[in-house]
This record gives C-alpha cells, sequence and structure tokens, in this order.
C-alpha cells in the first residue's frame, strides 16, 4: 500500500485558546439591543462566604486592554483591570448570603444575584449576556445564556473580574472577623486548612451549612442560623 505524504502545512484550525471579544455585544446591537451588559458571579464552590455578582456594560471606545476570564489572571492584573472597569464602565454588584444559599440552592442563589447586579446597573441594559447554561429570572430585557461566556465575551469577563475582585476582598475582611478559618487565605474554599478549622472549631455563621462537609458537623441547633 502506498503511503500518504504527511501535509506539509498546519491544520487551518488549530485548537487556540479562547479569547473573549466584542462579537456578541456587536450582534446584539445590530439588531437593536443596546446596551449590552455581562453579568457573571464568582464564588459558587466554596463551602462558606456570600455568591457575588457583577453585571458591567462596556463603553464600545473604552474597553480595557487584557480582559479575560478570571481565573486565567493573576491577582495582581484582576486588581488592576477592576480599576479601570470601574473607571470606564457602568458597574452593579450584588451578593447573595449563606443564609439565602441554603435556603434556595447555590445555583438559584447566583442567578438570583446575576439578576439584582443587572437590576442595579445605572444604565438599563436591553439585552443581558450571562455566563454559563442559564439566563436569570425576572430580567426586564432579552437574555441569552453563553457557555465559557467569560472566555468568549469582553463584557463577562469584566464581570467575571469584577466579580472576583469583590469577593476577595469580602473574603479578607471575613478573615478578620473569624480569624480561625483563614478565609482571607482560601477564601472559603474548602482546602484542608479550612476543612481542618471546620473539624477544631465548628462552622461560623458564614458558612454554608447545606454544603457538605458541613451537612455532616451541622448539629440540630445549627439549622436555626
Amino acid at each position: 500500500m502506498k503511503r500518504r505524504t504527511p501535509p506539509d502545512s498546519p491544520g487551518l484550525f488549530p485548537d487556540l485558546p479562547l479569547v473573549p471579544d466584542f462579537s456578541l455585544e456587536s450582534r446584539a446591537k445590530r439588531q437593536g439591543l443596546w446596551p449590552v451588559a455581562g453579568t457573571d458571579e464568582a464564588g459558587r464552590g466554596p463551602l462558606a462566604g456570600p455568591v457575588v455578582a457583577a453585571a458591567v456594560i462596556l463603553d464600545p471606545k473604552r474597553i480595557p486592554d487584557g480582559l479575560n476570564d478570571s481565573k486565567k489572571l493573576s491577582a495582581v492584573q484582576r486588581e488592576v483591570l477592576y480599576e479601570h472597569i470601574l473607571a470606564e464602565a457602568t458597574v452593579s454588584i450584588a451578593s447573595s448570603s449563606p443564609k439565602r444559599i441554603d435556603f434556595i440552592d447555590i445555583r438559584k442563589a447566583s442567578l438570583d444575584a446575576m439578576r439584582r447586579a443587572v437590576a442595579g446597573l445605572d444604565q438599563e441594559a436591553r439585552h443581558v449576556l450571562a455566563d454559563g447554561r442559564d439566563v436569570p429570572i425576572g430580567l426586564l430585557c432579552s437574555g441569552e445564556a453563553v457557555v465559557k461566556g467569560d472566555a468568549r465575551s469582553v463584557s463577562i469577563a469584566a464581570a467575571s473580574i469584577v466579580a472576583k475582585v469583590m469577593r476577595d476582598r469580602m473574603m479578607v475582611r471575613a478573615g478578620l472577623v473569624y480569624p480561625d478559618y483563614g478565609f482571607e487565605v482560601h477564601a472559603g474554599y474548602g482546602t484542608d486548612r479550612h476543612r481542618g478549622a471546620i473539624v477544631t472549631h465548628g462552622p461560623c455563621p458564614l458558612h454554608r451549612m447545606s454544603f457538605r462537609p458541613l451537612k455532616i458537623t451541622a448539629t440540630p441547633a445549627d439549622a436555626d442560623l
């Protein structure tokens, strides 16, 4: 059998990393849906602390350089971009407390925080790009769920940065109030240090009692918190 000659050029569509751009916003604008807000949340996975959401309307002429999924940026990069976003865009922030998370579940609490962040914008959005698979219920405009949106839309990326920086700052303050848990280090995620502190000191009011392992460590009295 004659061997095939390998191609002498790379594939036409290599697996390049996603980089957010303004294409989803531009498409909505062409449809008469402007302004467009991007919304995202931070803190769905931790054992403690609120889930924080942000909504951002970018000025197409003043989009900060370097916007990307907050998880792909260093803490220093996020802080710098956070200041730029607040200075050059319309921003709103909302959160759902641990008690609310326990009461309605983390998914609903996250979406509700995103809805309230959009509602709090000084400029009324005509269309919302929401990170993930769900559109927040109760929006007063059209909405669109964008899977991996923080890697596809600069508006969602900006919202992810704002939400992440704000939540990290909140958890640093939480560490001052509840110094036994190290919230300022792990932001409430289930690290070995955090889990060990829960075993030693028990849960505090910032813990999500509906999350494992807190369900196991909870006492009947905790249910009334």
